[in-house]
C-alpha cells in the first residue's frame, strides 16, 4: 500500500478563530483536546499511519501533541511537520516558538516548503498536505478562512473528510 493511503492530514483554526483563543484551561478547549485524541485513535484504528500537521498555533499544535501523545501508544505512527516557510514561528512570542520547536524536534520529518514567507504560502501548504493524503480530519467553526478553503480543496480532490465542530 502506497504512503498516501496511509496518511491523513489536519487542518484547524488558530486561536483567535477559537472561542476560548489562547486560554487553554477553558474546558471547551480540554474537550476539543480530548475529541482529537479519540478521533485519532480511531482513525489509527482503521489504519492511517502517517500524520501531516501544518504547525500552526492553535489546533495544528493541539493536533501534533495528540498525535504524538498516539505514538506513545503506537510506535507505528509518524508525524511529519509540513512547515509554510522557514520563518513561520518568527513573530510569535518565545513560549509559542518553544512548543512549536519541541514538537518539531518530536517530529519523524520536516518538511519546509520555501524559505521564505510569501502571501501564498500557507495555501501551498495546506494544498500539499491534501495531495500528500487519504483522510483530512478538521477542526471547522462554520466561517470562511483558510480551514474551509483547505477542505473545499480537499472535497475537490475527493479526500475522505472527518470534521469536528468547534
Amino acid at each position: 500500500m502506497d504512503e498516501k493511503a496511509l496518511t491523513c492530514c489536519f487542518t484547524g483554526h488558530r486561536p483567535q478563530s477559537l472561542p476560548w483563543g489562547t486560554r487553554e484551561d477553558d474546558p471547551r478547549c480540554a474537550e476539543l483536546k480530548t475529541e482529537l485524541a479519540a478521533r485519532l485513535e480511531a482513525v489509527y484504528e482503521m489504519g492511517w499511519r502517517h500524520f501531516l500537521c501544518g504547525m500552526a498555533l492553535g489546533c495544528d499544535t493541539y493536533f501534533a501533541e495528540a498525535v504524538l501523545a498516539l505514538r506513545e501508544k503506537h510506535p507505528d505512527v509518524t508525524l511529519e511537520a509540513v512547515i509554510p516557510c522557514g520563518s513561520q514561528p518568527e513573530r510569535w512570542q518565545s513560549a509559542q516558538r518553544q512548543r512549536y520547536n519541541s514538537l518539531l524536534d518530536g517530529s519523524d520529518r520536516v518538511t519546509v516548503l520555501q524559505i521564505r514567507y510569501t502571501p501564498d504560502c500557507m495555501q501551498k501548504r495546506n494544498r500539499y498536505m491534501v495531495d500528500h493524503a487519504s483522510l483530512l480530519l478538521a477542526c471547522y467553526n462554520g466561517n470562511p478562512g483558510g480551514t474551509q478553503n483547505t477542505l473545499l480543496y480537499a472535497e475537490r480532490q475527493g479526500l475522505r473528510t472527518v470534521i469536528i465542530e468547534v
